[in-house]
């Protein structure tokens, strides 16, 4: 029904085409290679690599111990971005693209961002809770390994996705398709296979991770956006960077990326109004395609056939 738009543009931010997937995967490849190149060149050093740890690693991972936390809380941060084996980033990335890619097409771009860093956040205080508040792992605390990678924050966007949208269906060759839940399922199930034999504090900041994205989706279809303030702040660095470019026509940009909006460039009858259709393609852009009403959706429909004629 609508076309996707082709023009590029590029932003101080979020990349080309103002795509927050990118950006998201692109800064967890940038780490992963910047603190592998630092641990090449310990080892080529003849260096221990115990020192690499200590004096480079440790200060991007976040700790179990609450007193070695505040020393460096800025790990809060870095440590959803922060991945030590090759395996461990691919497939993080893998599952934050699956998952981030459909949550873009249906909500724009403004929204992956927000969900990411929550969860990321939201899991690590989890992670700190979890083994300092039950004896069992307290009284271990200091052999109890750091947490590092994307997984809580990767949980929150799949958890959001699927709230979002739970029979969005992929691969439609195969019965017609496969509902988003079960990519959910499967995913939740491999993630904690994966963590056999591990804390509970792991598991504790995925399923927190998780339990915000879908607090986010919740809120955000009673009309609380909680990503509003970090997108409001994204769109001030980048006019403060780039003062030519304005507020406005960042968020059409955004909005003419998603899977729902058109390119309607062309001219219109004069009932298709361009303030009307700005309206709409920035409510898109805010709350996603499927919050339209049936007579907005309607109306982008008769603007795109009026583009064809």
């Amino acid at each position: 029904m609508f076309e996707r738009t082709t023009k590029s543009s590029r932003g101080i931010l979020l990349g080309q085409d103002n795509n927050a997937l990118v950006y998201l995967v692109a800064i967890n490849l940038l780490m992963f290679v910047l603190l592998t190149f630092i641990k090449i060149i310990y080892y080529l050093s003849e260096i221990p690599i115990e020192f690499f740890y200590k004096q480079v690693f440790d200060w991007f991972t976040l700790p179990a111990n609450t007193e070695t936390f505040l020393t460096k809380p800025w790990v809060l941060f870095t440590y959803m971005f922060t991945h030590e084996s090759i395996w461990g980033v691919i497939s993080s990335l893998l599952w934050l693209w699956a998952f981030g890619y459909i949550l873009q097409d249906l909500t724009g771009n403004n929204k992956l961002f927000p969900i990411y860093l929550y969860g990321g956040i939201v899991g690590g205080l989890s992670f700190i809770l979890t083994v300092n508040l039950f004896p069992v792992l307290a009284n271990h605390i200091n052999t109890i390994e750091p947490l590092i990678g994307a997984g809580a924050a990767v949980m929150a966007v799949a958890v959001a996705t699927t709230t979002l949208a739970p029979d969005y269906r992929i691969f439609p060759l195969i019965n017609g398709g496969i509902p988003l839940w079960v990519l959910l399922v499967v995913f939740v199930a491999i993630d904690f296979a994966t963590m056999a034999g591990s804390t509970a504090g792991i598991a504790a900041s995925h399923l927190s991770g998780g339990a915000i994205g879908f607090f986010f989706v919740r809120q955000l279809r009673r009309g609380k956006d909680w990503g509003a303030w970090m997108n409001h702040f994204i769109d001030w660095l980048n006019d403060l960077f780039s003062p030519d470019k304005k507020h406005a026509s960042r968020a059409a940009r955004d909005t003419k990326d998603s899977l729902f909006t058109a390119s309607l460039g062309k001219k219109k009858s004069p009932d298709l109004t361009q303030q009307k259709i700005d309206a709409i393609l920035d409510k898109i852009n805010q709350q996603g395609y499927q919050f339209l009403t049936d007579e907005e959706k309607a109306f982008l429909k008769r603007a795109s056939k009026e583009d064809l004629l």
